[in-house]
């Protein structure tokens, strides 16, 4: 464990993952003070002066908090170091990290990362951006042999010595417009995850994308030819089948490459093990999720699609007519590209929230665009359009913030608007 007695640390952010790094950083000997810009319940609260330097040893930064702006700076430019919550709880964990990465898929790929370790009897944790934070886990009565760790642009881009014993990269877009400057800043902040691997780390990565030869490459695709690859339903790898998508719940071209990721990074995995651990595993909720089908029309709910690779994946998976309703917060992304396949698998688009109307003025000469005020507007319209065998694709393309606290919400939203369509139409 990490030693930090005598040592003073100022954690930036009161909500979860700052208290768990407050708790970690004290449990390493550390006095500690939490401060945060706003108001936050259950946490002890220090202010500071924005351009007052504040005299510390360590300063502890939570991912949600912009690393350059002035809260940030004003702390630390009297410290002795810079860190974030996963570098400090990293440093006090004893066993295998498994780093994963990417603008989309993160989340399907920790949780399959996680019940096929645990498969081959190995204990593990999926944490870090998705569940809890790491500095929990390493406070566990418990501590796991494995983590399974989703890391974000923004938990990366303060890590220091942190190095991973394995990598998975699933892809790269354009994404946090509204946090970067530009594409390279964001894709920078993500490549850190690679800064400290040595030459032997097993790093899973899509064939195409263009990153870091560091680490022994093993390369994944649904769309050509690479050392784990799709063959109609079957998942194969240099050994031959591995497992068939029909064995899982999981549908969609994007689905399989997150298994085939999964599924090249854990150690001593095997078909058998693997399809026994598959045949127990459903999809997280709010990703391409099957709410109900009614007269004949499925509405799927991938509120998680928060930026457009995650539409365009969520859209390219549909084989059959597909009603798409987007929109949300404007996050300054460009979403020209998506126009080709919006033509080719889309019949109509409704669209709503802030960038509600954008969108419609931008593929209005492309497809049948209807803008609307809110979700339940929208799925009301959907339902009206639809025809039997269609199906209602909730994948907003951008994050929820004008009009939900989260995708969490903007998902159950969808979710509740759905079953109402019974009662009113």
């Amino acid at each position: 464990m990490l030693d930090l007695t005598g040592k003073t640390v100022a954690v930036l952010g009161a909500g979860r993952s700052g208290k768990a790094a407050a708790r970690l950083a004290a449990h390493c000997g550390a006095q500690v003070t939490i401060y945060d810009s706003r108001e936050a319940a259950g946490a002890v609260l220090a202010t500071v002066e924005i351009g007052r330097e504040v005299d510390v040893d360590l300063v502890v930064v939570s991912p949600g908090i912009e690393t350059l702006g002035d809260f940030v700076q004003a702390f630390a430019q009297g410290s002795g170091a810079l860190w974030g919550e996963t570098e400090l709880a990293w440093r006090c964990y004893p066993g295998d990290t498994i780093g994963i990465t990417g603008t989309n898929g993160k989340t399907t790929t920790t949780e399959l990362v996680r019940d096929l370790v645990e498969a081959t009897g190995k204990s593990c944790v999926a944490c870090g951006n998705y569940g809890v934070p790491l500095s929990e886990v390493v406070l566990y009565n418990m501590v796991p042999e494995v983590i399974a760790l989703e890391l974000s642009s923004f938990q990366l881009e303060t890590v220091v010595d942190f190095k991973p014993d394995a990598v998975i990269w699933l892809n790269f877009s354009p994404d946090h417009m509204d946090r970067y400057d530009t594409v390279e800043e964001y894709r920078k902040a993500k490549l850190r995850i690679f800064e400290n691997i040595d030459p032997g780390t097993p790093v899973v990565v899509r064939i195409g994308e263009d990153i870091t030869e560091k680490g022994e490459r093993i390369t994944f695709s649904s769309e050509g030819t690479a050392d784990w690859f799709l063959s109609g339903e079957d998942i194969l790898n240099v050994d031959g089948k591995f497992i068939s998508m029909a064995e899982t719940k999981l549908r969609g071209l994007h689905n399989a490459e997150n298994l085939m990721a999964a599924c090249a990074v854990v150690k001593g995995l095997t078909s058998e093990i693997a399809r026994d651990a598959l045949a127990k595993y459903s999809p997280p909720e709010h990703r391409c999720e099957l709410v109900a089908i009614i007269d004949g029309v499925e509405y799927l709910n991938d509120s998680k699609a928060t930026n457009l690779h995650a539409l365009e994946s969520a859209l390219r998976s549909q084989t059959r007519p597909t009603i798409l309703i987007a929109g949300g917060k404007q996050k300054g992304l460009d979403y020209e590209p998506l126009t080709p396949l919006l033509k080719e698998r889309a019949k109509m688009m409704i669209t709503f929230g802030e960038i509600g109307t954008e969108l419609a003025h931008i593929f209005s000469g492309v497809i049948p665009c209807q803008t609307v005020a809110t979700l339940d507007e929208a799925v009301a319209v959907a339902s009206a359009r639809s025809e039997p065998g269609d199906i209602v694709l909730f994948s907003p393309g951008t994050s929820s913030f004008d009009q939900f606290a989260g995708y969490e919400e903007r998902g159950r939203a969808f979710k509740s608007a759905v079953p109402r369509l019974t009662k009113t139409l």
